[in-house]
C-alpha cells in the first residue's frame, strides 16, 4: 500500500475531477446530476483556468440531420442568414468514416463508435446545462452565390468560443453546487491496495492536503506544454514548437496515472499541430487572442519555405481535414518556419478573425520579389514555385465552397482551389508549428470511461476524459472531434464515478 494511503483525508467527495477544461466540467455536470458531491480541481490559479478549451474556436462536431435539426439548438434560431444557408445532413456514418479516413484507420474502432454516435445527444444534454450555441458562419463557411455554405462537416460552436465555452460550463457547475478549486495541483493518487481512493493536493502556497474520494476523473490534458516529453515522444524538433494553447499541461497527471498502473493507449509519436502566427509566445497561447493566432485559410493560396518552395497539397481536402497535421510539415522546413502567401484576388477570402487580428507577423508587397525580400524568402525561388503554379493549373472554376477540382499540376500538387498569383497587391503570414494537445494518453473502457490497467481490467475508482485519453487520433484529426469526444467520454466518465 501506498505510503499516502495510511494518511487520513481531511476533506472526502464522492467525485473528484482532476483538470478544468471541457472534459473535466462535463464529468462533473453528469456526477451531480446524479446527486454526487462533487470537487475540481484546477493546477491554474483562476486567472488561468479553463484548460486547452479556453483557446479553442469552441467547434463541436457532431452526427446531425442538417440545418433544422440543428436550428432548435441556436441561441439565434431566427438568425437571418438561416434562409440563406445550405447545411447539409452529417450521419453518425459520415463521422465514423471522416474518423476512419483522417487517422489512417488508427483509431479505437470502440472508441469512435461511442464518439460519434453519442455526439448528437451529448450536445442536447450539455444545451440542458445552459451551454449555448451558435453556428460557425466566420470559421466554417463561404459564400456562393449569395449562399453561406458550411464545408467539411462542421457547423457548430459554442457562443463566444472557447472562452465563452469555460465561462458557460463554470457558471453551470457552480450553479449545480459543484466546488472548485483553483491553484491545486494533483501530485499523487491516494490508493487503498488496488482502488483509488482519493488525490495528494499540493496549493499554490505550497500546501499538502489528502483528499478522498469515492472516484476520481482524470481529465487534465496532455503533455504538449513539456519540452521533455516532446522530445521523447515525438522526437527531436518538437522541443522548437509553439504551445498554443495552456502551458499548464506537462503531462504529469499521465505520467502519474501510469505510474499508479494505467495502460498507455494510441499513437504517442503525434499531435494535433497548426500553422500557427510565428510571431506568437512560445511557452503557452495569448489568452487575449487565443485562436486568432491560428492561420487557416491556406487552402485558397500557397504556402512556402524560406526557399520559396511548396511542401504541401494545400487543397488536399477542406481545411477541417488538414490542418491538424500540417504544423508538423512546417517543423520540418529550414528554421521551423514557413509562409502562407495571397494575392489581391484571394485575400479577401481570408478569415477575418485570424487574418486581421493585430498583431500579425506578415507582409504586403506590391511585387513577388518584394515581399520575399521583407519577408526572408528566397526570391528567385519563389519566383521559379509561382511561375510553375501558375501555368500548371487546369480545372473547373475556382469555388472555395466546394471541392472544385481546380488544381495546379507540380510537385506537390494542388488538388483543390487553386488560384493563380498575379494580382498585386500580394500577401504574406509567416506561420510556425502551434502544437494543440498530443494523442498518446490512458487507457479507457470506452462504456464507462474507466481507465484499464495492462491487462484490461478497469482499475476500480479511475476514470478518464479528455486530451489525456489516447486512442481516437492518430497522425491527424478531423476539426471539433476533440471537444465533443471531452464531452461524451466525460459525461460518461462523471455518470458511472457518481455510482
Amino acid at each position: 500500500m501506498p505510503a499516502n494511503a495510511a494518511e487520513n483525508p481531511s476533506v472526502r467527495y464522492d467525485v473528484v475531477v482532476v483538470g478544468g477544461g471541457n472534459a473535466a466540467f462535463s464529468a462533473a455536470h453528469a456526477a451531480r446530476e446524479r446527486g454526487a458531491s462533487v470537487l475540481v480541481l484546477e493546477k491554474g490559479e483562476e486567472k488561468e483556468a479553463g484548460g486547452n478549451s479556453y483557446y479553442t474556436a469552441g467547434a463541436f462536431r457532431l452526427a446531425h440531420g442538417g440545418l433544422d435539426d440543428l436550428r432548435s439548438l441556436l441561441q439565434d434560431p431566427d438568425d437571418p442568414r438561416l434562409d440563406r444557408t445550405r447545411l447539409p445532413a452529417y450521419t453518425a456514418d459520415d463521422f465514423a468514416a471522416d474518423m476512419d479516413r483522417v487517422t489512417g484507420g488508427n483509431n479505437d474502432p470502440r472508441m469512435t463508435r461511442v464518439l460519434v454516435d453519442d455526439s448528437a445527444d451529448t450536445i442536447r444534454w450539455l444545451t440542458s446545462k445552459g451551454l449555448r450555441w451558435e453556428l460557425l458562419y466566420q470559421r466554417q463557411t463561404y459564400l456562393d452565390e449569395g449562399e453561406w455554405v458550411f464545408f467539411g462537416g462542421l457547423a457548430l460552436g459554442s457562443e463566444g468560443g472557447g472562452k465563452g465555452l469555460v465561462a458557460q460550463h463554470t457558471d453551470a457547475a457552480r450553479a449545480s453546487g459543484t466546488e472548485i478549486r483553483y491553484g491545486a495541483e494533483v501530485v499523487d493518487l491516494r490508493r487503498d491496495g488496488s482502488a483509488v481512493t482519493g488525490v495528494v493536493v499540493r496549493d499554490s502556497d505550497g500546501t499538502v492536503e489528502h483528499i478522498g474520494a469515492g472516484a476520481v476523473v482524470l481529465a487534465a490534458g496532455g503533455f504538449e506544454s513539456s519540452e521533455r516529453m516532446r522530445r521523447l515522444h515525438l522526437g527531436e524538433g518538437w522541443e522548437r514548437a509553439i504551445v498554443r494553447g495552456t502551458p499548464l499541461n506537462t503531462g504529469e497527471v499521465l505520467e502519474l496515472a501510469i505510474g499508479h498502473g494505467a495502460a498507455a493507449h494510441g499513437d504517442w509519436s503525434s499531435c494535433h499541430s497548426v500553422q500557427w502566427d510565428a510571431g506568437a509566445p512560445a511557452r503557452g497561447g495569448d489568452r487575449e487572442l487565443t485562436n486568432q493566432l491560428t492561420r487557416q485559410s491556406y487552402p485558397v493560396g500557397i504556402v512556402v519555405n524560406r526557399e520559396g518552395a511548396r511542401f504541401v497539397d494545400e487543397g488536399a481536402d477542406f481545411r477541417n481535414f488538414t490542418y491538424a497535421k500540417y504544423g508538423r510539415e512546417v517543423l520540418r522546413q529550414p528554421g521551423g518556419v514557413a509562409f502562407q502567401l495571397f494575392d489581391a484576388t484571394t485575400r479577401p477570402l481570408l478569415r477575418t478573425l485570424e487574418y486581421d487580428s493585430t498583431p500579425i507577423t506578415g507582409e504586403q508587397a506590391d511585387t513577388l520579389d518584394e515581399l520575399a525580400e521583407r519577408l526572408g524568402i528566397d526570391p528567385d525561388g519563389l519566383s521559379r514555385t509561382v511561375a510553375e503554379f501558375n501555368g500548371s493549373i487546369s480545372g473547373g472554376d475556382f469555388n472555395p465552397a466546394v471541392k472544385d477540382g481546380r488544381a495546379a499540376r507540380v510537385v506537390p500538387p494542388k488538388s483543390h482551389w487553386a488560384s493563380a498569383l498575379e494580382q498585386p497587391p500580394f500577401y504574406g503570414y509567416a506561420v510556425a508549428c502551434g502544437i494543440t494537445f498530443t494523442f498518446g494518453g490512458l487507457r479507457i473502457d470506452p462504456a464507462t470511461a474507466a481507465v484499464l490497467d495492462g491487462d484490461g481490467v478497469p482499475v476500480p475508482g479511475l476514470h478518464a476524459a479528455g486530451e489525456i485519453v489516447g486512442g481516437l487520433f492518430s497522425g491527424n484529426y478531423p476539426g471539433g472531434s476533440g471537444l465533443i469526444a471531452g464531452s461524451v467520454f466525460g459525461r460518461r466518465a462523471g455518470a458511472v464515478a457518481a455510482g
